[in-house]
Formats: structure tokens, sequence, C-alpha cells
């Protein structure tokens, strides 16, 4: 059988828990609802970094960040040690093509260097801003239209929907996988737009069909505000504030906003597969790099913190008549094993270096949907730097179970521990907890001992006894 194509599709700082089938009746996903129908929703997956770079470097190579030592945001290089996945995919004899944001390294103050990609259709852009004077293909193309996205932005209407970062990302789509409709070779589309990455500012003709009055705000309680001042100390992207001091349900509406112009604009492309004969034997991904906190215990952005809303994703897989259909899967899952999975989908024999574990066996049915990992991790390590003033040298981990979630913040030996079983948003802190000072203790141990073996590099093979 031939190889299967595979659409990728990557939205920037989208929670788990925005979309319809999955349980949120206050989005319109029809699109995304659609995917959950006809395949494998993984409803408990997590990124190995809830920002950015850390995040897309490690589920591009299958490795932890600090195993890749790739732990920041604004980094000056990328580690060429290791094959991003779409190299070792791209060798194998597929076209591969990425539109959008790729974020490995800095795009501060320079468009984004490029690695060794195995890319051969190239569409980049950071963000949807003017900032760069060449190489940026959205805001050259928008340009090219007589558009002014600074103006845009800044006007009551926003950026309208005909020159949005979304429509652009699909535009280019289309006119790859039209490109590709007589090509016998496989291809791979690496889709990334950059909604719903803050600044919420949809186009005002989406923005209008959601009301704030009807949202349901964020996960908070009074109490948030006195434990999150306890974590004070540690990175995050804004204050610490109540819900009406972040005007969260307007925050919320707007976020919404946002992922329903990515659901319509995702139709387009699905739309073009069918039209074009190539939907059956293309797998479609649907994921996000990390969360946003969205005024959750106090807090909006993103930044050294593991709450749910941050660090657990949409994951979907979708192809008809070879992946199981309508199955939601409770596993604990990493982002690192969607990776492996896209390996062994395009027939790459998975090197030693990758650390996921393919979730083919459960996408075919051949392994129970429940379960597939004892534990999940999440990282943030961003050590102060003498020549940048940001940031305050923090590093965190996660280490969460099915029952319990540790958060170690280890410069500043302070630490949360919830169990999600009963407190599934995380509002009592059982860390200082007398009766919880044994099931403390073991999972320190046990984080410990999964962070010394995940993570630590080994350095060349060994060749001789001594």
């Amino acid at each position: 059988m031939d190889r299967p194509n595979i659409l990728w599709y990557c939205t920037d700082q989208q929670r788990f828990d925005t979309i319809g089938a999955l349980g949120n009746p206050y989005v319109r996903t029809p699109t995304i609802d659609s995917l959950v129908t006809e395949g494998v929703a993984f409803t408990h997956a997590y990124c190995q970094s809830p920002i950015c770079t850390p995040s897309r470097s490690s589920f591009m190579t299958g490795m932890y960040p600090s195993r890749l030592h790739n732990t920041r945001n604004g980094n000056e290089s990328f580690p060429t040690t290791h094959p991003v996945i779409t190299k070792l995919i791209a060798d194998s004899g597929y076209h591969c093509g990425m539109i959008g944001k790729f974020h490995l390294q800095s795009s501060g103050y320079r468009t984004e260097p490029r690695v060794d990609d195995g890319f051969d259709y190239w569409q980049f852009s950071h963000a949807p801003r003017d900032d760069w004077s060449e190489g940026h293909h959205y805001a050259e193309w928008v340009r090219q239209q007589g558009g002014d996205l600074d103006a845009m932005r800044e006007s009551a209407e926003r950026v309208c929907p005909e020159m949005h970062q979304t429509t652009w990302a699909s535009e280019c789509a289309i006119e790859f996988i039209q490109d590709r409709m007589n090509d016998s070779s496989p291809w791979l589309l690496n889709l990334n737009v950059y909604d719903p990455h803050p600044p919420f500012i949809p186009p005002k003709a989406y923005a209008d069909r959601f009301d704030p009055a009807d949202m349901p705000g964020p996960h908070f309680r009074p109490s948030d505000l006195e434990q999150q001042a306890k974590l004070g100390e540690l990175d995050f992207q804004d204050e610490i504030r109540t819900p009406q001091e972040h005007d969260a349900h307007r925050v919320q509406a707007l976020y919404y906003a946002m992922i329903a112009q990515i659901d319509d604009q995702l139709a387009r492309i699905l739309q073009t597969l069918e039209t074009t004969g190539q939907r059956a034997n293309t797998i479609i991904l649907f994921t996000s790099d990390h969360g946003e906190a969205l005024g959750d215990h106090g807090l909006m952005y993103k930044g050294c913190r593991f709450y749910e809303g941050l660090v657990r994703v949409p994951l979907i897989f979708s192809w008809p008549g070879h992946f199981q259909q309508n199955v939601k899967s409770e596993a604990l899952v990493e982002l690192l094993d969607m990776s492996s999975t896209l390996l062994e989908a395009s027939g790459v024999n998975i090197p030693e270096q990758i650390q996921g574990k393919s979730l083919m066996p459960i996408l075919r049915g051949e392994a129970p949907a429940s379960e597939l990992r004892s534990f999940v991790r999440s990282e943030y390590f961003d050590a102060l730097d003498p020549h940048f003033t940001g940031g305050s040298g923090t590093f965190g981990t996660m280490f969460r179970t099915r029952q319990h979630k540790l958060c170690m913040y280890h410069d500043k030996q302070i630490g949360e521990l919830y169990d999600l079983t009963t407190d599934p948003w995380e509002f009592e802190n059982l860390w200082d907890a007398s009766d919880h000072q044994k099931i403390k203790n073991q999972l320190i141990r046990e984080a410990f001992d999964a962070h010394v073996v995940l993570t630590t590099d080994m350095g060349s093979p060994r060749i001789a006894p001594m």
C-alpha cells in the first residue's frame, strides 16, 4: 500500500478544552468536531514545555527539551546534534512543506534562520506583524495586496478575514495540496497558524459572534490569589489578577472567536483534499504547541506554571478506513508520542534518540485506547542570562500520573501537589498537607528518577570497557 500523505495542522497556544465535540458548548468548531467523530482524540495529551520554542523543538526532534539543550524562548540558535523529524521523513521520499510559524530558535530582530529541516516548500510567518524587512512571507503577501498590517491591527475592524494570517496559511496549503495532486510521491504538510495566540484580536466579524456575557469564565477561586502570590517569583507573562481585572469573559470570547476562524479555514483545506481526490490517503493531525492560562487561577497568557490549561493540548488523528473512528482516548500521552507516530506512519525507522511512544497501535485498534504511559512530564528551564534582563532564572518540572500532579520549582524551594481525581482544576495545593507527605515524597523520587533517566545525555557510544 502507498504511504499516506500527512496534513499536520498545529495551532499556537490552544488549550485542550476548546473543542465542541470534546465537551465545550461555548465554542463553534464543526470542522474539528468532524475530525473527532471520524478519528481518535487523545483527551489527555501534554506538551513538554508550556512555552513555544522548547515545546516545538521537542516534538520536532522527538526529544525532551533539556535532553536537546533547547529550553527557552529567544534562543540564539538551534542545536544541530539531532535531526528534526521532517528531515528524516523527507529523506525517506516525502515532499515536505512548512507554512507559518516554526520557532525552533528566536525570530526576534531577524527572520528565523532555517535549519536542515527537510522542507522543499517553505512559507514563513513567525507572527501576524510586519516587523521583518524581508523573508516574512505573510507580511509580504499582505503588502502585495495593498494592505497595511499594523494599521489593520489597530483598527476597530482588526485584520479582515481575507487578509488574516490564518487565511494566508490556508491559501498556501491549498496551493501545496493542488500541486501534489498528480505527484506519485507522498507528502507531509506542517501548517502552523499563529492563532489563538495573544494578542486576542480576531477580525471583528468573528468577535461579534461571541458575547462575553455568554462565556463561562475562567477556573478561579479567591484563594488562588494567595496561592499565586507564593509562586510570584516564577516567570509569567502577566500579573496575578482577578477575572474581573483580567476582563476574562471578554478575553475568552475573543479566544473562541479566533478558534472559530481556524475551524472555518481548516474546512477549506479539507475540502481541497476532497476535490483533489487526496483525502482517502491523507492522515489529518490537529494539535497545538501548548495551552493558555485564560484567566485560570488569576493568570493570563503563559510562563512557568503547569496547570491543565497550560500544558494539556488537543491531539486528534483522523484517517477513515485505517484509524478507529469516534474514539476518545483518556490515555496519558505526550507530544513526543505524536513525533514517533508521524515517523511510523511515514515508514521511517525510529532512531534511538527518539523518546516518544508511537500511538499507531491505539489508532489502529490494536491496543487499548485507555493506556499508554504511567506518567507524563513537562519542563520549564530558563536560567538568567547576563546579556538579557528578562526572566527570573526559573527551573520548573511537572510529573503527572493518572491521579496526581507534582510541580517543583527547583531553585525556589516551592512546589505544588494536586489530586486530580478530586480536584481536576487544581485549587487545593497539597504540598504541605500532613496526610499527603508520603505520596509527595514518593512522587518526588519518581519524578527525579524520570528526569535523570530521560534527560541525561550519556555522550558518545562506549567502545571499550575503560
